[in-house]
């Protein structure tokens, strides 16, 4: 199954690789403390699971499709793809619009904005441009995608407070925004930054999930962060092909880190 939102960052091309981590007859529970787009989940369609992001309008975009899918679709079907109506939709976010046109207007900015990007301004009003013909489709049917959240547990919030919520038996898998000290990396949520601070609260993390036999997976890009993660667990390189630049031809292959116990 595809996620029905587009993120930046998204590990769809290795989704095949991430998978062979899992074993559902091994593990009771699938855990994920930055969502996103939830491509390993929705792949893996886990009977159990436990999904968590510092993004509110992520999660409760969620919850909505969860529960009330239908008239999230109900809502979709309204809206058009243009230029035009995309910086209508953006300008406009009435309060006392219902939760199904909220979650509506979620998916239907993110999947026509540029490139699956997530960023709001100082008031926190979301301000990514128009993605044009390279942007998505507009979900029409998300049926398939509330079933497989029927047994999820979301929680907004920042990592360490899902990880908190970890047991022996979890599989969890990591995959953050990147923090990177030798060039500059852009940071998908906003307005908190996943600054070398969070670097170290997660390499923290790591090493609880470790001494509680709690099995996880990091994915990073490489860099002096990742490794440092990375001391002391297994490891493994894969190639990405980066989209964030948006332009084909300017979208090369990189190095990515793999971390797990």
């Amino acid at each position: 199954m595809q996620p029905f939102l587009r993120w930046a960052g998204s590990k769809r091309q290795i989704v095949p690789t991430l998978a062979n981590y899992f074993d559902e007859n091994r593990y009771e529970r699938y855990v994920e403390p930055f969502a996103g787009s939830a491509c390993l989940f929705f792949s893996l369609k886990p009977k159990k699971a436990l999904l968590g992001d510092i993004n509110g309008d992520l999660i409760r975009t969620y919850r909505d499709v969860k529960y009330r899918h239908k008239d999230v679709t109900d809502r979709l079907r309204r809206f058009r793809k243009s230029k035009k109506e995309f910086l209508r939709r953006r300008k406009t976010n009435r309060r006392s619009a219902t939760r199904a046109h909220k979650a509506a207007r979620f998916i239907y900015l993110n999947r026509c904005c540029f490139n699956g990007i997530y960023r709001t301004n100082r008031r926190g009003e979301f301000n990514v441009p128009y993605g044009g013909k390279a942007s998505g489709a507009i979900p029409r049917n998300l049926r398939k995608h509330a079933g497989a959240l029927r047994s999820v547990v979301l929680v907004s919030g920042d990592f360490e407070k899902v990880l908190s919520r970890t047991k022996c038996g979890d599989f969890v898998y990591i995959d953050p925004p990147f923090s990177v000290s030798s060039r500059r990396v852009f940071r998908e949520y906003d307005p908190s930054q996943f600054d070398f601070g969070s670097i170290w609260r997660l390499r923290i993390c790591l090493e609880e999930l470790a001494a509680n036999k709690v099995k996880f997976l990091v994915s990073y890009a490489v860099c002096k962060e990742a490794w440092f993660l990375a001391k002391g667990f297994k490891t493994k390189l894969v190639r990405v092909r980066r989209n964030v630049a948006g332009f084909a031809k300017h979208r090369r292959y990189a190095r990515e880190l793999l971390i797990f116990n």
